[in-house]
C-alpha cells in the first residue's frame, strides 16, 4: 500500500538511489521467501529477514519521509515477525527497538542535522516498536501455551475416544458371545441396545410385529396358556424402575416355545432414572426337567399311598386281634416294628405329595396357639427323652390366633423333630410362642450341631441335608423344612434362622395375628 500512494503523491521518488535501493531489496526478500526452504534453517530465517526488512523501510524512509508520512510505521511488520518467531523475546525486542532508531536517525545523521534535541525527537517510535515486540512476544507465548495444552487436551481426546472404541468393541464382542439375550432401555422406554440373541426371542415372541395394543404377543405366564398382562411384562416392570433376578416367562407358540428367566437392574444418572437392562436366559430345558421330576415325584407318591394304606390297615387289624399270650413276644415286636415304618413311610410319602402339588390348602380358624405347642411338646417328649434332650417352654398363655391348627401343629413338629434330631449328644431344646406388634412369633432353638455358611443358603432346598448331618447318618430326606416353609407362607407369614456350626440353631416364624372375619374363605 505505501508504494501506491508514493507513486500518487511523489512520483519522484522512485527516481532517488535509497527508494530504489529499498524497492529492489524488497523484491529481492520476496523472491527468496518463496524461492528458499527456510523452514530448514527456521532459526536463522527468522533473524535475517525482518532485519534485512529494516534496510527495506530504512531506503523507503530515507527519501519519502517528507511526501509520505508514517513511513517509519513500516517496521511494525519486521518487529512483529520477530516478535511472533518467539525465539528470543527480550534480544527481538532490543532489535526492535535498534533497527527503528537506525531507521529514524539515518537521515539526520546523513544530512548533518543530528543535535540532541533532533535525535530525542523522533524516539518515541521505536520506545512503541520495543513495546509492541514485547506485547506481540508475550501473546505468542500464551498462545503456545494455550495451543500445547490444546495439542495434550486432544491427544487425551484421541486416547479416550480409541479406549472407548476398543472397549466399545470388546463390550459388542461379548454381547454377541455370550448366550444370554441382553436389551437396555432408556427412561422413556426406547431401545437403545440389544444383541443378536435378544432379537431372536425378540422374534419368537412376535414383538417385531409391531401391535400398538399387544394383542398379537406371544408372552404367556407359568402356565404357557395364559397371555401375561401388559403391565406385568419385564419390560414394563424395568420402566418403573423394578429390579428383579429370575422372573420366569414364556415366549412363542407350539414346539418352538421357550421358558426365559428375565433379570432386570435399573440405571441412574445423578440419582435420576435414565433407563434399565434387562437379561433373558433360555432356561426351558432346567424347566422341562424340572417339571419332570415334579411329574416323577407325584406318581410314584401316588402309586405308593394306596398298598401303604393298605399295609397300615391290616397291621392295625392284625395288633388289635391279635392274642398276646398265643404269639411270641419277638413276633409281636416285629409286627409293631412294621406298622411304625410303615406309618412313617406313609408320612414321607404325604410330603413327597404336599411338595410335588406346589399348593397349600388351609383350614383357618380360631386356635389356641399355646395348646398347640405344649402339644407337640408332649408329642416330642419320649423322642427327646431317649435322646438325652430336655424340653423347655416359653409360651404366653391364652395365645390365639386365625389359623390352620393342623398345619401350624405340622410346622412345630417338623422344627421340634430337627431340632431333637440334630441334637445327637443330647443338650436343651427351648420353644417360644408370644405376640409382638400384630405377629404370632413361635421359635425353636437347639444347641445341637449347627449349620456352616455354605449350608444355610441351601436349607429350604427340596432334599437338601447338610454335610454333618451324612457324617452323622441321622435319617431324613430334607423336605420338612420345605414343608415348613411353604405352610407359613401360605399363611402369609415368613421364616427365618440364625446358626453357627457346632453350637446350634435357632428357626424363627412370624405369622399375622388375623381374626375369622378378616379372613372369609380359605386360602389356596
Amino acid at each position: 500500500m505505501a508504494l501506491p500512494i508514493a507513486a500518487l503523491v511523489d512520483p519522484g521518488l522512485f527516481g532517488n538511489t535509497a527508494f530504489q535501493f529499498g524497492l529492489v531489496l524488497l523484491v529481492f526478500l520476496t523472491a527468496a521467501c518463496v524461492a528458499i526452504p527456510w523452514e530448514r534453517h527456521r532459526p536463522l530465517a527468522y533473524w535475517i529477514i525482518p532485519v534485512l526488512d529494516f534496510a527495506v523501510v530504512g531506503g523507503l524512509y530515507y527519501d519519502g519521509r517528507t511526501s509520505v508520512i508514517g513511513l517509519s510505521f513500516l517496521s511494525i511488520f519486521p518487529v512483529f515477525w520477530m516478535a511472533w518467531s518467539g525465539l528470543a523475546p527480550r534480544t527481538a525486542g532490543l532489535l526492535s527497538y535498534a533497527c527503528t532508531t537506525l531507521v529514524l536517525w539515518a537521515p539526520l545523521v546523513t544530512t548533518g542535522a543530528s543535535s540532541p534535541r533532533e535525535l530525542a525527537a523522533p524516539m518515541l517510535i521505536p520506545i512503541i516498536m520495543m513495546g509492541t515486540s514485547m506485547v506481540v512476544s508475550t501473546v505468542e507465548r500464551d498462545g503456545k501455551v494455550h495451543r500445547a495444552r490444546l495439542m495434550e487436551a486432544e491427544a487425551q481426546l484421541q486416547g479416550s475416544l480409541q479406549e472407548t472404541r476398543v472397549r466399545s468393541q470388546l463390550l459388542d464382542g461379548v454381547l454377541e458371545t455370550v448366550d444370554v439375550g441382553v436389551m437396555a432401555l432408556d427412561a422413556k422406554g426406547r431401545t437403545i441396545l440389544m444383541n443378536s440373541r435378544q432379537r431372536s426371542n425378540h422374534a419368537l415372541a412376535n414383538l417385531d410385529a409391531g401391535s400398538p395394543d399387544g394383542e398379537n404377543d406371544l408372552i404367556f405366564g407359568l402356565d404357557q396358556v395364559t397371555r401375561l398382562p401388559h403391565a406385568q411384562r419385564p419390560t414394563q416392570r424395568a420402566l418403573r424402575e423394578e429390579s428383579f433376578s429370575d422372573v420366569i416367562v414364556w415366549v412363542g407358540a407350539g414346539e418352538r416355545q421357550r421358558a426365559l428367566a428375565v433379570c432386570s437392574r435399573s440405571l441412574r444418572d445423578n440419582g435420576e432414572f435414565s433407563g434399565s437392562v434387562l437379561a433373558y436366559s433360555d432356561v426351558t430345558d432346567m424347566v422341562n426337567a424340572l417339571n419332570a421330576k415334579e411329574d416323577f415325584v407325584s406318581s410314584v407318591s401316588h402309586e405308593l399311598r394306596t398298598p401303604l394304606t393298605s399295609i397300615i390297615g391290616y397291621l392295625d387289624l392284625v395288633l388289635e386281634d391279635l392274642e398276646p399270650a398265643a404269639v411270641p413276644d419277638h413276633i409281636q415286636s416285629a409286627l409293631q416294628v412294621a406298622q411304625r415304618n410303615a406309618e412313617r413311610l406313609l408320612l414321607l410319602v404325604a410330603d413327597l405329595l404336599t411338595t410335588a402339588s406346589g399348593t397349600m390348602h388351609l383350614h383357618r380358624r380360631d386356635t389356641d396357639v399355646a395348646e398347640l405347642v405344649r402339644a407337640s411338646l408332649d408329642s416330642a417328649r419320649r423322642r427327646a427323652e431317649a435322646v438325652d434332650v430336655a424340653l423347655k417352654c416359653d409360651c404366653e398363655p391364652g395365645l390365639e390366633a386365625t389359623v390352620d391348627p393342623d398345619r401350624i401343629s405340622q410346622v412345630l413338629d417338623n422344627l421340634l423333630s430337627n431340632a431333637i434330631k440334630y441334637s445327637p449328644d443330647g443338650g436343651t431344646v427351648t420353644v417360644r410362642s408370644r405376640r409382638a406388634e400384630g405377629n404370632l412369633l413361635l421359635e425353636v432353638q437347639d444347641n445341637g450341631i449347627g449349620m456352616s455358611e455354605s449350608d444355610q443358603r441351601d436349607v429350604f432346598t427340596k432334599f437338601f441335608r447338610t454335610g454333618q448331618v451324612k457324617k452323622a447318618a441321622i435319617p431324613g430326606v430334607g423336605l420338612g423344612l420345605v414343608i415348613t416353609k411353604s405352610i407359613v407362607e401360605a399363611h402369609g407369614g415368613r421364616i427365618s434362622f440364625v446358626s453357627e456350626l457346632g453350637r446350634g440353631t435357632t428357626f424363627r416364624v412370624e405369622i399375622p395375628v388375623h381374626t375369622a372375619a378378616d379372613i372369609p374363605l380359605p386360602v389356596y
